[in-house]
């Protein structure tokens, strides 16, 4: 197959700052030869290393920069400074590895309950796509289920000492009923698990249901232990919607990207685009690959990339992300900068309508925000819009 490849930084501003191009040439597990040099080059000018680290910590990034300095240059780098991100890379390891234990236990428990569940990002995420799970940052554990079995799950992680995040019995049965997830916390507070039920909230319309998943469904192992693991082609679709939704404004979403493919070479590139074209995702997959390619040199198959070529839109939604990527400005209409993002991602009608219509729609956030006597629930409506410029613009992200 022909493929196209593009150097790293190909489509950077070219006056772009000499520890974002570093920073670039690091968030890899893989460097060749290339790139190696341009990281001994770049290390040779007025790093403001305080900066670099600010940068790689906002974007979960750190394990891959120290990894990358240490292995080939960790003579140039300032002592304290490759000190400060070797105890970041090793804090982060222990976290990892503590997380990854849990979940592992979570899972044989849910596995002697007859409960089938599927573990993504996390820990199987770094597994699969870094080849080590000290290498990639995550604070929390997802873990998806059929539908009908949630309930019988909660009972389980409550007696695991597992508690309903923010809510009250009430609000819980509720945000289960009528949401598509939920996080429980370990009553010690080291870990939180997000439970999903549905991969996105139902106004992502991104409707692969477990069911679909599970026909697909790969054996990886995580810690000497096999657990199952989403299929190359529905995890890169995935991760690709995901980051959109969050409007790529993490480097680690493109990472996850470009090691996902880096790893898979016999990706069904065919079952992807059919997939992308049924759910209407083809915009967000060809936006996730777009950047994978012009950020960190991932190899795309030809024709899907004559395809994003000719796409305008993709290509301003890439521009979009470059703009904002490094841009630690916040704004109090990011929120709705961000929708407006999203909805000129979706390539369908209907997708962008139903974001509209269900995206407003208050949760267990908004009710946990603001605690309300029931009477009053309408206001959370009003309180949702408020809470999310809060969190997005005049907030901290």
């Amino acid at each position: 197959m022909s493929t196209l490849t593009q150097t790293p930084t190909q489509h950077l501003a070219t006056a772009s700052r000499p520890e974002i191009e570093l920073l670039l040439c690091c968030c890899r597990t893989q460097v060749d030869a290339a790139t190696t040099s341009t990281i001994k080059t770049l290390i040779q000018s007025s790093i403001n290393w305080n900066y670099l680290i600010q940068t790689a910590t906002r974007h979960k990034v750190v394990p891959l920069l120290y990894q990358n300095l240490n292995n080939t240059c960790p003579e140039a780098v300032p002592h304290a400074i490759l000190n400060q991100l070797k105890n970041h890379f090793n804090t982060n390891a222990m976290s990892n590895k503590f997380m990854t234990t849990e979940l592992l236990k979570l899972l044989n428990l849910f596995q002697n309950h007859n409960i089938p569940a599927i573990p993504f990002k996390g820990p199987v995420l770094a597994a699969t796509a870094y080849g080590n799970l000290a290498l990639r940052q995550f604070c929390d554990l997802d873990i998806l289920v059929q539908k009908q079995n949630v309930l019988k799950v909660k009972d389980l992680l409550v007696s695991q000492g597992y508690q309903s995040w923010s809510l009250n019995p009430v609000q819980e049965t509720a945000h289960l009923e009528s949401e598509t997830e939920h996080t429980f916390v370990l009553n010690d507070g080291m870990v939180s698990v997000d439970l999903h039920w549905e991969l996105m909230r139902r106004y992502a319309s991104f409707p692969l249901c477990f069911d679909h998943l599970w026909q697909y469904i790969e054996y990886i192992s995580v810690a000497e232990t096999t657990v199952c693991n989403l299929s190359p082609e529905d995890l890169l679709l995935f991760l690709c919607v995901h980051g959109t939704k969050h409007c790529w404004k993490r480097l680690a979403w493109i990472c996850d990207v470009a090691e996902l493919i880096r790893v898979h070479q016999k990706m069904d590139w065919e079952r992807v685009m059919l997939q992308a074209n049924g759910l209407g995702s083809k915009r967000m997959l060809f936006l996730g690959l777009i950047l994978a390619n012009d950020y960190l040199g991932t190899t795309i198959p030809n024709k899907i990339m004559q395809k994003i070529q000719i796409d305008s839109v993709v290509k301003s939604l890439a521009f979009e992300v470059k703009v904002q990527l490094f841009n630690t400005v916040n704004s109090s209409s990011k929120i709705f900068k961000n929708s407006i993002f999203y909805i000129k991602a979706r390539e369908r009608l209907q997708d962008k309508v139903r974001y509209c219509l269900l995206g407003m729609t208050p949760n267990g956030r908004d009710f946990s925000f603001i605690p309300l006597p029931s009477y009053l629930s309408f206001l959370y409506y009003i309180i949702r819009p408020i809470r999310l410029a809060y969190k997005y613009g005049w907030g901290q992200d």
